[in-house]
């Protein structure tokens, strides 16, 4: 069994959804054909893939249903946290409901029988970055409360490897220290996966590699050519 991980699918499925990728270049055109190819070419049954983010365009529930039935048909066990343009997400436990092979974390974690556990919530921009005001800062705490109680739910139920999933970055462009890179530390998580950004300037901002401990993973679906990644085994 292996763990994977990508993030923005962006997928927009329901034909009352007109949202084509391309025109943000080409590594966006038929990007949901090369997803499907890809990840069934990489990724086997047993597997798990974590999708930390900007899965659909859909703005309800509803809306976003062929995108969501779309992932449940490929391969593995799939782990999904919420991006900023998943607005549909709406009730953890009607989304859990959906299917055996989706899972929703949303103040939770998933701890697999080896010990193995995927935690995560949203994250947003962090403290030093341009423009940042009092209203992120609220936003900020919550999603570090939100991160605290998702892996405290792996702890108790036994985790003993801990894999984190945000959307956003865990640090600045300036790649400080935030309340995220110290909780991830402080905690002893092994990895750290993440996604929203995109496009070849956008990617320098994100942080890639070991820093205090934990590694730290860019899989926005544009930086990882439409392939999950392993990152774990």
């Amino acid at each position: 069994m292996a763990i994977f991980a990508i993030g923005d699918l962006h997928l927009s499925l329901d034909e009352r959804i007109e949202k084509p990728m391309d025109v943000f270049g080409i590594s966006w055109a038929d990007h949901d054909e090369r997803l499907y190819a890809n990840w069934i070419e990489t990724v086997g049954p047993g597997d798990t893939v974590i999708i930390c983010g900007d899965i659909s365009w859909g703005l309800k529930l509803d809306e976003a249903m062929a995108d969501l039935r779309f992932i449940e048909a490929l391969p593995g066990k799939k782990i999904i946290t919420k991006g900023n343009h998943d607005l549909w997400w709406g009730s953890v436990s009607k989304l859990n409901a959906i299917s055996d092979d989706l899972v929703f974390l949303q103040n939770t974690a998933y701890v697999m029988d080896d010990g193995v556990a995927i935690c995560g919530t949203r994250g947003w921009i962090c403290p030093g970055t341009d423009g940042f005001d009092a209203h992120d800062q609220k936003i900020y705490e919550r999603e570090l409360m939100r991160l605290e109680m998702s892996i405290k739910d792996a702890i108790a139920g036994g985790a003993t490897t801990l894999i984190a999933s945000l959307h956003y970055p865990p640090s600045n462009d300036k790649f400080q220290e935030s309340g995220f890179t110290d909780m991830l530390t402080k905690y002893g998580v092994k990895t750290c996966v993440y996604g929203h950004l995109h496009g070849r300037e956008a990617f320098k901002n994100g942080y890639k590699g070991s820093w205090n401990g934990v590694e730290y993973k860019l899989v926005s679906l544009d930086y990882v050519d439409a392939t999950p990644i392993k990152i774990y085994e």
